[in-house]
């Protein structure tokens, strides 16, 4: 929402992301944009400025999930923990076999809704259905949204009239808020045909699950295991397939799909030279540990993630795995798993590593000129010096205030009372 007049907001802490934190800073706004930023000395005055201290807050760029699927919001908590990925997908493709399409709808808006209280600018969210897409439209959460292809026994000519109905519709959208791109499943459940046309036949950025579970590396070094019984008990085997023999990033360049803009998403199963070969590419890979734990895929290898030098972006995944789609949540989950990795990588992954990888990398993620100023302050009161280490270890939506919509915005009397105390404690 652009703001009535020029605002700069004063607070205790600026996150750029980009760059150091700020120790009492300030960040101006005009118009929806990020003007300035900056800290002691005294920031350069501007007429018809009005100021607005915001007290002992920290204000970061609203967060990026870059994994979700909304159309699944209404299973939440109907689908238990798993010992095996295939035994929960067993489990939720029971589940959504009788989907009403109205209450679906309800549940995504929700979602949607919560999200932005958590502090969620900007989401990437795949789905089989365009089902969420009018709940974006509606805002208040930027998006790209991933239609999602399905289909191991799709053949060639079969693939491109289903690729070519996506690319009429990603023409067709006149919205760049919310944008609509391509997404392959996964190795086991999309044939090779339908991935190929997916690369060739619609822009990036894509999305495709990749080294999720154990049970896929057996079904490409193989073609046995549990993802092929499921595959014949739903009339979906293709008879004589030979299975590649090779590993899931091995599988993903045969296709064409080892490229800048992928997003492999979980990669629990990716070895040291399979994640090498993905940052090498430019590829993103989209960690998701919560959920991972949750449908028995097992703790993804964040520490050599992060190690690899690799783009890591970081998502929620869906409520049918996760509590909530608090992607702070998520970031404590990774500095459980990563406790050695500098907190300001985590941050970069919530943010504007998956600002980038979902091709909005210079509008949103970051504190900087000329990026939207897409704008949350976090309450800070129980924080010590180490500022971003704070903000790794959970943050609750209530703690949250978005600066394009907050009392704060329109009357600076309330700003610091809003966060528990006086505005003098800049």
């Amino acid at each position: 929402m652009s703001q009535a007049e020029p605002i700069r907001y004063l607070a205790r802490w600026i996150l750029p992301v980009t760059s150091p934190p700020v120790e009492y800073g300030w960040v101006d706004v005009e118009d929806g944009l990020i003007t300035g930023v900056g800290g002691k000395p005294a920031a350069p005055a501007r007429p018809r400025l009005r100021e607005v201290d915001l007290g002992r807050v920290a204000v970061l760029p609203g967060l990026v999930n870059a994994h979700t699927h909304l159309e699944l919001s209404m299973h939440r908590g109907t689908v238990p923990p798993a010992e095996s990925m295939p035994a929960w997908a067993r489990a939720l493709m029971r589940r959504t076999a009788a989907d009403s399409e109205r209450v679906r709808t309800e549940h995504i808006a929700s979602a949607v809704a919560e999200m932005r209280r958590a502090g969620t600018a900007l989401v990437g969210d795949v789905g089989n259905t365009l089902a969420s897409l009018p709940a974006l439209d509606a805002g208040p959460v930027d998006g790209v949204l991933f239609h999602e292809m399905l289909g191991f026994d799709v053949a060639p000519d079969e693939a491109e009239v289903l690729v070519g109905r996506l690319r009429d519709r990603v023409g067709g959208r006149r919205d760049e808020r919310v944008r609509l791109r391509g997404a392959a499943h996964a190795p086991y459940s999309v044939s090779a045909a339908l991935f190929r046309a997916l690369v060739a036949g619609v822009p990036g950025p894509r999305s495709v699950h990749l080294a999720e579970s154990r049970e896929e590396c057996e079904f490409l070094r193989d073609g046995g295991g549990v993802w092929r019984q499921i595959l014949e008990a739903r009339g979906r085997w293709v008879p004589g397939w030979e299975p590649p023999g090779t590993g899931p990033v091995d599988y993903l360049d045969a296709l064409g799909w080892l490229r800048g803009d992928t997003l492999a998403v979980h990669g629990v199963q990716l070895t040291a030279s399979g994640i090498s070969r993905l940052a090498e590419a430019g590829a993103t890979i989209v960690t998701c540990p919560r959920s991972n734990r949750w449908t028995g895929a097992g703790p993804p290898p964040v520490p050599d993630f992060y190690a690899s030098g690799a783009r890591i972006a970081v998502g929620t995944d869906s409520l049918t795995s996760v509590p909530d789609l608090n992607l702070f949540g998520e970031l404590a989950e990774l500095r459980r798993l990563a406790p050695d990795v500098p907190a300001s990588l985590l941050l970069r992954s919530a943010t504007v590593a998956g600002a980038s990888a979902l091709g909005r990398g210079r509008t949103h993620g970051a504190v900087e000129p000329g990026r939207r100023a897409a704008l949350i302050a976090v309450d800070i009161s129980g924080a010590g010096a180490d500022v971003e280490e704070y903000l790794l270890n959970g943050v609750r939506p209530e703690q949250i205030t978005w600066l394009d919509d907050s009392a704060a915005a329109r009357d600076p009397g309330t700003a610091g009372r809003a966060h528990g105390q006086q505005a003098s404690g800049h």
